[in-house]
């Protein structure tokens, strides 16, 4: 059997969850400095730390959130069937599997919160336009997420979309009161 990893068998919460933090984080943390429109502003400097900042948060909180529901399961596994320890099936290979596909988790979910935080930033750097510009696009960014998420759940995928949009322009007005960076 092929240890390649398809597409199809990505997981979608750490994907997702990365992607939406990511851009979120961008919209936090660089609101403030790009509606500034003073010093530096939007500059490849703050997409990269904007970047890291998301990618390593995600990292962690996916990989604490991911171990903590799979060992949830596997204590509730033991119960179940009635093992004279609580954490049996923890202390086995199976804890072992659990943490090893957490960490996997975790990586996808800091990649993709990287790609979601500096990816837009970087583009609204990188073109000739206003950088209120950028903001637009990362905003858009979260509309077309929504839109794909909508999809891949076959749910309403406008209503999806329109979501995401109003929570990352709410997310962009907090982040220019805020003005973090």
């Amino acid at each position: 059997m092929s240890r390649r990893i398809r597409l199809r068998q990505l997981p979608v919460l750490p994907l997702v969850l990365g992607v939406t933090d990511g851009i979120l984080n961008a919209l936090t943390l660089a609101a403030g400095a790009i509606l500034r429109g003073t010093g530096d502003g939007l500059n490849i400097e703050l997409a990269g730390r904007v970047g890291a900042a998301s990618c390593v948060t995600a990292a962690f909180t996916m990989f604490v959130a991911d171990y903590a529901e799979r060992r949830t399961r596997l204590v509730r596994a033991s119960r179940e069937l009635n093992l004279t320890e609580p954490g049996r099936l923890a202390a086995t290979s199976l804890g072992r599997t659990v943490a090893r596909e957490s960490t996997i988790a975790a990586g996808l979910a800091a990649i993709a919160s990287l790609v979601g935080a500096a990816g837009p930033l970087l583009l609204g750097t990188l073109l000739p336009v206003p950088p209120l510009v950028a903001l637009a696009i990362t905003i858009l960014l979260l509309g077309v997420l929504g839109w794909l998420i909508g999809a891949t759940l076959t749910a309403r995928k406008l209503r999806w979309a329109i979501v995401m949009l109003i929570g990352g322009i709410a997310v962009t007005v907090i982040g220019a009161w805020l003005d973090i960076a």
